[in-house]
């Protein structure tokens, strides 16, 4: 039985406790990565467009990894250069992909951005893959489960809130918290998701949505 956003997020608590301090320094180093990177002018541009699919498949594997009580530690952070080339392609695609959607207009981009989700964290599971058939395959598991993941990510609206009023500070919790409660959604929904054969890519956006 599928768990409730409610639930999802309970776990997500109790799984991090006794790991809170593993989950802070793994976001502290993200952000201050992406910081200094920040404060390079075209070359950090170039660099973030290069580094940041390598990163957010660490972060996810990072998270996933304490979902499923493995042990955790900074370095997990890094994973991603393991399949450089294929989180990388996934990044940029998605990044793509879903501005192509938010030309047309503002919900299909929302759609597109839920549809690909769950991109990395398949990639941390099944580093074979391309970032095209990750892509994919995120998009066939959130078939019907885009809904239940937009009221998921409002749940941390206040959060979010919380975080601007102590200027950023909050975000050392709040982050772990919120990729756990991701990492953990995708666990749920993950097990009675049928991956069906990658299809041959088509043209233009409907290849990804």
């Amino acid at each position: 039985m599928a768990m409730t956003n409610r639930d999802i997020m309970a776990a997500a608590r109790s799984q991090l406790k006794g790991k809170w301090g593993t989950a802070i320094l793994i976001v502290l180093v993200y952000l201050l990565i992406f910081v200094g990177l920040g404060l390079i002018r075209i070359a950090g541009i170039v660099a973030h467009l290069i580094l940041t699919g390598a990163f957010v498949f660490g972060l996810c594997s990072s998270f996933l990894g304490m979902v499923k009580g493995k042990e955790v530690t900074v370095g997990n952070l890094f994973d991603g250069f393991s399949c450089f080339g294929s989180s990388c392609a996934a990044y940029l695609l998605i990044l793509l992909f879903t501005l192509l959607w938010t030309l047309l207009l503002i919900v299909p981009g929302v759609i597109a951005a839920l549809s690909y989700a769950m991109t990395f964290f398949i990639l941390s599971e099944n580093r074979e893959l391309t970032g095209l058939e990750a892509i994919r395959r995120s998009k066939k598991m959130m078939m019907g489960n885009k809904g239940k993941l937009f009221c998921l990510e409002c749940r941390f609206i206040g959060w979010g809130l919380l975080c601007i009023v102590t200027l950023g500070i909050g975000l050392l919790w709040i982050g772990p918290y919120y990729m756990t409660s991701m990492a953990k959604f995708y666990d749920d929904i993950r097990q009675p998701a049928e991956i069906q054969p990658v299809a041959a890519p088509t043209i233009g956006p409907q290849m990804a949505q």
